[in-house]
């Protein structure tokens, strides 16, 4: 049985890319693009996890938690582009498990949902903290195709390898010579 992820963002094209990323790590998503629409989503779809907008057309991020919360057990994670102390405090007060500021790395999401729905303990499980960190460093990440804005596709997620040479501009940033 797939895990199940309620993603509330009401930009169109950043919650399709949500959804696709996170379908791609084996997750069973769907997409709310306001508030009131998230909460009847929640009620259908009883999801494990709820990534959610904290600035929605509607209402603000921090009232669907509420009104989810008093129907549904399920975790939350906070995305949003206006990183205030007050936005950070209060939602540690709602017991958000992750905030992440916009534009964050699709990875950072997937892990800190798999985090929430304990598939990294399954993943490392017999592997040392230290071997994970080596494993994910060397590891070569898979593409993933992302619509921008303008309509055009990228491929998300691409590393360098390790073994790459600097360019002689950066060696100079780093030695200061």
């Amino acid at each position: 049985m797939l895990n199940k992820v309620l993603v509330v963002e009401d930009e169109q094209l950043l919650a399709q890319n949500l959804q696709d990323y996170l379908q791609a790590q084996a997750l069973n998503v769907r997409i709310a693009h306001s508030g009131y629409e998230a909460i009847g989503e929640a009620e259908r779809f009883e999801p494990d996890v709820m990534v959610f907008d904290y600035r929605l057309p509607d209402m603000e991020g921090f009232q669907v938690l509420d009104a989810v919360r008093q129907n549904r057990k399920c975790h939350f994670v906070l995305i949003t582009g206006h990183p205030t102390a007050e936005v950070c405090e209060r939602a540690r007060e709602l017991g958000v498990s992750h905030i992440l500021f916009k534009p964050f790395p699709m990875a950072e999401l997937a892990r800190a949902v798999c985090d929430l729905l304990g598939m990294e303990r399954e993943r490392r499980a017999g592997a040392s903290q230290s071997e994970g960190f080596v494993e994910r460093r060397q590891s070569r990440t898979e593409s993933f195709p992302l619509q921008l804005y303008d309509g055009s596709w990228v491929l998300a997620d691409r590393r360098r390898s390790t073994s790459t040479s600097m360019a002689p501009d950066d060696e100079q940033l780093l030695t200061g010579e």
